[in-house]
């Protein structure tokens, strides 16, 4: 088991995870009562990208990683919510079935 984080590895999140941040779109209409807390999920997952490229430029690879992390996660909530339209993509997102 290897418990190091490294720039390979952490390259390989960040790419996976700019792929589904690039593929999301809002699902739900902008009158629903959900549009703003789609906003703020796909806010969320931004703050966490920059928060995670931050960290990497200071070479905290571990806190990178972790909001590498973070970022993917309120994008697959979302998609798994509803609340983005990911064209069906189970590679890049934990869909509901």
């Amino acid at each position: 088991m290897n418990n190091t984080v490294t720039d390979d590895i952490l390259e390989h999140y960040f790419s996976i995870t700019k792929k589904a941040f690039e593929k999301v779109k809002i699902a739900v209409p902008e009158e629903s009562h959900l549009f703003p807390i789609a906003k703020d999920f796909l806010e969320m997952a931004e703050n966490y990208i920059k928060d995670a490229e931050y960290f990497r430029t200071k070479g905290e690879l571990v806190l990178a990683y972790g909001a590498i992390y973070y970022a993917h996660a309120w994008l697959d909530a979302g998609a798994r919510l509803g609340l983005f339209d990911v064209s069906g993509d189970h590679k890049l997102f934990t869909l509901a079935k």
